[in-house]
């Protein structure tokens, strides 16, 4: 099963290769060794957010399972291992018959996250868990900061939509993956395309200053525009002079024109004039959408000015300086054999640098306050305190190797939504603080 199942209509290819070598001359070792098949716990967790950042969200599960889902090793893919002489014979006649049998649970798609949550918990052999490292982190890293801006970004927003158009300034891959990050996030459209087509994003998008600069005149480029489109589109009014644009193009498309927009300048001051200038000419219903490398501050600088949507694109897709979450994929427990019922050992690095971990197999749940508010991220690896049973976060996702939740793009959306709300208020602030609510291990 992959997302078809969900009708989108793009398979995912196989995963095997998005992955580092030493993962694999790892599984290599571990055969020969006889330790390849003792029953593992991975973890994926942060140690901290970037800094400033408030809160992290859980985003690309749903392309995780896709993922794992689709890591085989067909003959292509074990001939490029043979010849390059990365592995020998036993370990690619393994790798032929690999499918991750385990389990996998973890926080729910759209869900917040703050330092030591267990985002993600793989449980399986060694030799299959391992594998899946690179994978794995790969998409929480990107998805889950692209996810995090997109959603301090709505936020300052408000109520206003907010347009994804970043594909001009990331890997094409990447931007249809930020595209659905930044839908989750709490953005409306994207102007990529791909997306669209790949997760059934709303698209938007009418022209750019080459097709005004294509005409003779502007009057024509707009005349062209809305023959074309209609009289509510969205008109360019900044490739040369805003109020003479404007003016045009309430005279070519009428008081109906849908929007104009606004790609350079000071737009906080450019916005007030232009408004102005639509009233005055009875476009009273025309809206205002600005671009031009905004990010979260100056969405919210532009709060009070008449702006009615925005159009983001570089600071979105690289995580507004932040373009990965620093997530990490450590094995947490062990057992001492490959016997089934073999009991599962703590383990954890001992290192000096920050760069310790806690071991044992965690479960995780949210405090709350006496009027429902989230005061605590709690973790443990004992029993669950029966206070907490029914706060618990972790999911299960993969059962056995086979997929048990999969879900359409406006369910992990929706869900960001409320978790967000069920933080403290500070948790919106864009002012650099500490994460709103402090980690316990139980």
């Amino acid at each position: 099963m992959n997302t078809a199942d969900l009708g989108l209509p793009v398979a995912v290819p196989s995963t095997a290769l998005f992955t580092d070598q030493y993962e694999l001359t790892m599984l290599q070792a571990a055969l020969r060794a006889g330790t390849a098949d003792r029953r593992s716990v991975f973890e994926v967790f942060t140690r901290r957010l970037p800094e400033g950042r408030r809160y992290g969200v859980v985003a690309g599960t749903g392309r995780v399972l896709d993922a794992v889902e689709n890591f085989r090793f067909d003959e292509t893919i074990l001939g490029f291992l043979r010849n390059r002489g990365i592995l020998d014979e036993p370990t690619l006649a393994w790798l032929a018959d690999y499918r991750f049998r385990g389990d996998i649970w973890g926080y729910p798609e759209g869900e917040v996250y703050f330092p030591g949550s267990p985002i993600m918990r793989v449980e399986g052999t060694f030799a299959e868990a391992v594998l899946l490292e690179t994978v794995i982190l790969s998409i929480l890293n990107h998805d889950s900061a692209v996810a995090a801006a997109a959603s301090r970004m709505a936020v300052a927003a408000g109520d206003r939509p907010l347009v994804e158009m970043g594909a001009r300034r990331t890997h094409e891959l990447s931007a249809v993956a930020a595209a659905r990050a930044a839908y989750l996030g709490g953005f409306h459209t994207t102007s990529d395309l791909a997306a669209g087509f790949r997760y059934n994003i709303p698209t938007v998008g009418t022209s750019a200053h080459a097709f005004t600069l294509l005409h003779d005149s502007e009057r024509d480029a707009f005349t062209a525009q809305v023959e074309t489109l209609g009289s509510g589109t969205t008109l360019l009014v900044d490739t040369f002079d805003v109020a003479e644009a404007v003016r045009t193009a309430v005279e070519v498309a009428g008081p109906g024109l849908g929007a104009v927009r606004i790609d350079s300048g000071d737009l906080l001051l450019v916005a007030h004039r232009v408004r102005q200038q639509l009233d005055e000419l009875g476009a009273e219903k025309t809206k205002i959408v600005v671009t031009s490398d905004l990010d979260e501050y100056a969405i919210a600088s532009l709060a009070a000015a008449p702006v009615d949507a925005y159009g983001v694109g570089t600071q979105l897709v690289t995580g507004s300086g932040h373009p990965t979450c620093s997530m990490v994929y450590k094995l947490v427990a062990r057992a001492d054999s490959d016997a089934p019922d073999a009991p599962l050992r703590a383990v954890a690095k001992k290192s000096m640098g920050g760069k310790t971990s806690v071991g044992g197999r965690k479960w995780a749940a949210r405090r709350l306050d006496e009027d429902g508010v989230a005061e605590a991220e709690v973790v443990g690896t004992g029993p669950v305190p029966e206070e907490l049973a029914d706060r618990q976060l972790l999911v299960p996702l993969v059962r056995g190797g086979e997929v048990v939740a999969r879900e359409p793009l406006d369910a992990a959306r929706t869900r960001h939504i409320a978790a967000r709300a069920g933080l403290p208020l500070s948790a919106t602030q864009l002012s650099r603080g500490e994460p709103v609510l402090p980690t316990e291990y139980a």
